[in-house]
């Protein structure tokens, strides 16, 4: 039993429907009261956090929403404050690691696992600019300039992916992501809605011609689950 504290993106088709599968189990034993697994250290840590758990259900079904599977199995209302845990089963370049043995041999999820601070970086750095652009910068010159290392970079990256995106933050970061596909789209001027136009950004960055490092980033799919960006999350 695992909720994973890294992005969906990053998890290949089994593991993100087990992943699934299983929070909805720990809502379960901690909403119902049930009996299995409520000693879990997994359950345990999410006991307090039902708001968190409910957002990390959102960023699964987003995920699951850009690899085409229907999701038909919402969570009961868990209308809480959203608060995450504050411990690891193991870090999140422990994460990293564990899935990088485990897909040894196995496909790889949407965003292939980084091998180096390089790579991670790129991965998040658009859900990094949706929060906050001068983190955004402060990351790109550290990577840059090698003054981080992978285990640190990570958890930080993971706290970044936790933080609500502001409203306005969020609006400019879709913008700049639209432009490296506004070329390929029938309408050349960004739809009004965020929604929509993340919706429209996910549609074009998934077509053949569509930016392999869009198609790769996390901002394509956990920026659906903030301020009502949600297409189809719980549909």
């Amino acid at each position: 039993m695992r909720i994973w504290d890294l992005d969906p993106g990053f998890l290949n088709d089994k593991s993100l429907l087990g992943e699934h599968r299983e929070l909805h189990g720990i809502v379960s034993i901690l909403v119902n009261g049930k009996k299995g697994y409520s000693r879990h250290p997994e359950t345990m840590r999410w006991r307090e956090c039902l708001g968190g758990l409910a957002m990390r259900h959102c960023q699964l079904v987003a995920e699951m929403d850009l690899r085409g599977f229907h999701h038909r199995s919402p969570l009961p209302g868990l209308a809480q404050e959203v608060r995450w845990p504050a411990i690891w089963i193991d870090p999140p370049a422990g994460q990293y690691q564990i899935l990088g043995q485990k897909y040894l041999e196995r496909p790889s999820g949407r965003i292939p696992l980084p091998r180096n601070c390089q790579e991670l970086w790129a991965r998040h750095k658009y859900s990094v600019m949706a929060r906050d652009y001068n983190a955004y910068r402060h990351y790109g010159g550290e990577v840059a300039a090698r003054r981080i290392g992978f285990a640190q970079l990570a958890l930080e990256l993971a706290g970044w992916l936790r933080t609500p995106p502001p409203p306005a933050a969020l609006g400019n970061t879709l913008l700049h992501m639209w432009g490296y596909v506004s070329s390929l789209a029938a309408q050349k001027s960004p739809p009004l809605s965020p929604s929509r136009l993340l919706a429209e950004i996910r549609r074009l960055t998934l077509s053949p011609a569509g930016p392999l490092y869009l198609k790769h980033s996390t901002a394509l799919g956990e920026l659906a689950c903030w301020h009502g960006v949600s297409d189809s999350a719980d549909s």
